[in-house]
């Protein structure tokens, strides 16, 4: 994360509602032979305090055992990188502007009887965003071969116990220089998804001269 607090301004809700759009992300732990990351699909629960998520059974973090383990989790957002000739005013520097979510907490295994529940509870919630597409569900799947998949992976818990959020839109800029900012980067930004952090940048400088009006 970000050490300067001026990009540290969204909220736990606003921090959970962004990881639990994404849907995404990078499972990291501290393995017997030093880190391990895993990139994963993961489902929030509401109260935003666990998420469901499930590993192929070779996956070293899989093979650590039960847990407790203690992990991070690190969700990615829009990111793009900003010129300094895009601010219109003198002396500035390149930079990247992002948005990043670190859950953190701690990672256990579950019973391997709760994976087929788990896995048409995900599947049913990325199948939704499909609409109007006719859902897929388990149920098409031939019993035997889903049952047999169903062993390849194992299901886990991560209880999460803290929350932190990097938004990086150039909140250490005066609103008309970012307003500039951002109209460069939604039309020549690189990374990805420049258009939405560009829009993201935006809309912090049209707040700001809303609250100054």
């Amino acid at each position: 994360m970000h050490p300067n607090p001026v990009f540290h301004d969204a909220d736990r809700a606003a921090n959970l509602a962004f990881a639990r759009d994404r849907g995404f992300g990078v499972l990291a732990v501290c393995g017997p032979d030093g880190p391990l990351m895993s990139h994963i699909p993961f489902l929030l629960n509401p109260q935003g305090d666990a998420a469901e998520l499930h590993l192929v059974r070779s996956n070293p973090i899989a093979r650590m055992g039960a847990g407790p383990h203690a992990v991070r989790l690190a969700v990615s957002g829009p990111d793009s990188y900003v010129s300094p000739d895009w601010y219109g005013v003198d002396d500035q520097v390149p930079t990247w502007n992002y948005v990043a979510v670190h859950l953190t907490g701690t990672l256990e295994r579950l019973p391997q009887e709760e994976m087929h529940a788990m896995l048409d509870r995900q599947s049913a919630a990325y199948e939704r965003q499909l609409a109007p597409k006719p859902e897929w569900t388990t149920g098409k799947m031939t019993p035997d071969v889903l049952e047999k998949m169903m062993r390849m992976i194992v299901p886990f818990r991560m209880t999460i116990t803290g929350i932190d959020g990097t938004w990086k839109l150039g909140q250490n800029k005066p609103d008309d220089v970012r307003a500039r900012a951002a109209d460069e980067t939604a039309r020549n930004g690189i990374g990805s998804e420049p258009a939405q952090i560009a829009a993201l940048m935006a809309g912090v400088a049209k707040r700001r001269l809303a609250n100054d009006a």
